[in-house]
């Protein structure tokens, strides 16, 4: 067993045009001061970190652990949810997703992709320098918008759509090997990889590669009505990373699982901060305590009510107060005794 580290917060919902969210030294400051202990980077924001260098230069990544230090912080993990999602995109959503990306590959799906997975790797690479185990980021989706068949699906297609994700994959998993880094992908609708069984169909195509690992958010699971504890137990051996995010899913007559095309504040299945849902964060805790999870417990927030200050004030204190510091003896040692071969042979009368 194992105790949590934490608590963590995932700065991507946060940082912006004024203070004290539009610098790494100011952002540092707020968090430290709400009693967060880490902090989880999205790559992509450059005022956070220079991926270009991170990912070439050890020196650089010791002056900005050190910067993070002086706040009394550390860097849980880096992100390219981002640049992730860009590995795969189905044309569909080319439009919306250029936005993810630089100008210059703007309108350009290869280069765009080609520029993804180089910034995936840059993000392992930079991990490997700061002495990170452990990368956050999405699959992208090639077959998302065949989630719901009709018309049926044509047979052999998920096959192909598989087999397109993991050769784009494979090199860059390649090279977290190399690293030594896992990379967590964040099972999430509007991702090929949205749940346990198509994250197993990723698995196959990539020759159980070590290093295709889990980032757990037990919120996107409320959300599709699937038992996040149970997941825990099948797939622990692959959970590096923790995404603390609640969410709640109250289905009505009008509206269930897909949202009814609603905003955020009107579906039946919504984002919650800490605390204000469904999730059984005790038992989530008390099952990756049991499993040995040798990771951090990060805020995620994304709430349609609530305030991001006060969903991270609130949200330091409970993670804190859901860790568990995991016992190094079992309660009944007291009536133990010291035993032999012999003493065993004569309690089964042997």
């Amino acid at each position: 067993m194992k105790t949590i580290k934490g608590p963590a917060i995932f700065l991507a919902q946060f940082m912006g045009d004024t203070a004290p969210f539009n610098s790494l030294d100011a952002v540092c400051q707020w968090a430290s001061e709400l009693g967060y202990e880490g902090i989880q980077i999205p790559t992509w924001d450059s005022r956070l970190i220079d991926l270009d260098l991170a990912s070439t230069s050890k020196d650089y990544c010791d002056e900005l652990k050190g910067k993070i230090a002086a706040h009394g912080l550390e860097i849980t993990e880096l992100s390219t949810h981002l640049q992730g999602q860009l590995v795969a995109v189905h044309p569909a959503y080319d439009t919306m997703f250029d936005g993810f990306a630089p100008a210059a590959v703007h309108g350009k799906p290869q280069e765009r992709t080609e520029w993804a997975k180089d910034q995936v790797k840059k993000a392992i690479r930079s991990s490997q320098n700061l002495g990170i185990k452990a990368h956050a980021t999405f699959s992208g989706a090639l077959l998302w918008p065949f989630v719901y068949p009709w018309p049926q699906r044509p047979s052999g297609l998920v096959e192909m759509g598989m087999g397109e994700l993991a050769k784009r994959w494979k090199p860059i998993l390649d090279v977290a090997d190399e690293c030594d880094v896992d990379v967590c992908y964040e099972i999430h609708p509007g991702e090929d990889l949205h749940d346990g069984d198509s994250y197993e169909a990723f698995l196959k195509e990539v020759n159980n590669h070590s290093r295709a690992c889990l980032l757990y958010d037990p919120s996107h699971f409320v959300l599709q009505a699937l038992d996040y504890l149970q997941y825990i137990d099948f797939y622990h051996e692959r959970i590096k990373m923790f995404h603390v995010k609640d969410a709640e899913f109250n289905p009505t007559g009008k509206s269930g699982v897909y949202g009814g095309f609603q905003s955020w504040a009107n579906r039946a299945g919504r984002f919650r901060s800490l605390g204000d849902g469904q999730v059984d964060f005790g038992s989530i805790f008390s099952k990756l305590s049991q499993y040995g999870y040798d990771g951090w417990a990060v805020l995620e927030w994304e709430c349609c009510i609530k305030s991001s200050q006060q969903g991270a004030e609130e949200g330091a204190r409970f993670i804190a107060d859901h860790i568990i510091q995991v016992t190094e003896k079992a309660f009944d040692d007291f009536a133990g005794a010291a035993t032999d071969e012999k003493v065993l042979q004569g309690i089964l009368g042997l």
